[in-house]
């Protein structure tokens, strides 16, 4: 039990609220030289960002469209951090408030906010379960900056990543368990696991990314007792990017024989474009052009065993720093 109130910011990348928001979006997507350096000149970075962003905004804005015409990630993480607050409230007062990195709310308001309450203890809960440097890295180091510039004295502990969080792993078990079930042919059902992509040279650079996703990965086959295959989605820019593509695992399948597919989206706990759009509508069409039924997990978002693992990671944190006595 705290005394104290502890207050928890969960960082994620944020989305456009409305179809208006999706340029204006990019635009601060494409400046972070942490995802990918657009000009080995810094200060060419915002303007060859704000070509990118009016260039691609369009297509961005009908995929949008398809998904009720912005991002639901602010509502969902709206929905997580009130189901957490709800759940540590039995050991204190825990208020929890979101930053975004690409969007609204960004960290410096976050921060006001907390400082307005007059609350000096913070954790940094990044919604990554895998940390790279372009994703919870790129968020923890602009809450960092925040903080460096902020007139009220704040004392942050840091969850950068969490790929084996037991409860974490439970869920994603019993998702797969329970939508294979569904299934009349579900021995002859692949499960694939989709992750964001990632440059390879980060990976080659040190990043844990990839090791955490198969950490993850192994974990889950551990408890279902089936093997699944990994591949990779949402690739920009002219980098080497992981492999295989979510599109060329598709192929591949198909070529094997496939027939159903259960998608489990490795590397996301919520539902936003990368779920709603690429693999609810892109990619199961792309599956049944070629005679295979796709079928994915559901999202996390806020469901009760799921929110028991971001509050067990919020606790152990805490006791870690001695800011709870029990």
């Amino acid at each position: 039990m705290t005394h104290e109130p502890i207050g928890v910011i969960l960082l994620n990348m944020g989305g456009p609220d409305t179809l208006a928001d999706v340029e204006p979006f990019l635009f601060n997507l494409f400046s972070d030289r942490r995802i990918i350096r657009l000009s080995p000149f810094p200060f060419l970075q915002k303007f060859i960002a704000s070509k990118i962003a009016k260039k691609r905004a369009p297509k961005s804005c009908e995929a949008y469209k398809l998904i009720g015409g912005g991002s639901p990630q602010k509502r969902l993480t709206t929905n997580q951090g009130t189901a957490l607050a709800k759940s540590l409230s039995a050991h204190g007062t825990f208020p929890v408030k979101m930053a975004m990195r690409y969007w609204t709310p960004r960290a410096d308001e976050t921060l006001r906010e907390f400082a307005k309450a007059g609350i000096n203890k913070l954790v940094a809960l990044s919604l990554y379960p895998h940390y790279s440097k372009a994703t919870g890295g790129s968020s923890l180091i602009d809450l960092r900056r925040a903080i460096a510039e902020s007139p009220h004295h704040f004392d942050l502990a840091e969850i950068s990543s969490w790929p084996c969080e037991p409860q974490y792993i439970d869920c994603l078990a019993e998702d797969i368990k329970a939508g294979l079930a569904e299934l009349p042919n579900n021995e002859k059902t692949v499960v694939v696991y989709s992750a964001h992509s990632l440059p390879v040279k980060f990976i080659e650079e040190g990043d844990p990314y990839l090791e955490q996703i198969n950490e993850t990965i192994a974990a889950i086959e551990l408890k279902t007792g089936i093997k699944g295959r990994l591949c990779f989605q949402s690739r920009s820019g002219p980098v080497r990017w992981l492999s295989p593509s979510t599109p060329e695992m598709l192929e591949t399948l198909a070529a094997e024989g496939a027939h159903d597919l259960l998608m489990v989206p490795i590397s996301f706990v919520s539902d936003h474009v990368e779920t709603l759009y690429e693999i609810d509508i892109l990619y199961r069409k792309h599956a049944a052009s070629m005679g295979m039924k796709l079928r994915r997990i559901p999202g996390l978002n806020d469901r009760p065993a799921f929110i028991a693992a971001l509050r067990q990671l919020v606790l152990n944190v805490c006791r870690s720093r001695n800011w709870l006595s029990d």
